[in-house]
């Protein structure tokens, strides 16, 4: 399950790529992109994503969006688990 104490690190089987305005995570599937199965990020996703280092727990970088985007903890809180929740296939959880 997935809380503030898990610690997110990104799928080896998973390739972020920002194009042009866009942010895409796109799966591999035998080493060659599975382009009907792109997930979009949004500007606060990508900046989630980019955090994400295998080292930082969600409470830290709960911590980081809501002082980067200027939102109440409990809030920015709610929305990270949600986004979590949303890209789980695309990471890996260890706990804290």
């Amino acid at each position: 399950m997935i809380s503030l104490s898990s610690i997110p690190s990104h799928s080896p089987d998973v390739v972020f790529r920002r194009i042009n305005d866009e942010f895409l995570l796109i799966p591999l599937t035998d080493n060659i992109a599975d382009m009907d199965s792109l997930y979009r990020l949004t500007e606060t996703g990508a900046f989630i994503w980019e955090l994400i280092d295998g080292e930082l727990a969600i409470s830290d970088i709960t911590s980081k969006v809501a002082e980067e985007f200027d939102v109440e903890q409990d809030v920015a809180e709610k929305d990270i688990l949600g986004f979590f929740r949303e890209v789980q296939e695309f990471l890996h959880f260890r706990e804290q």
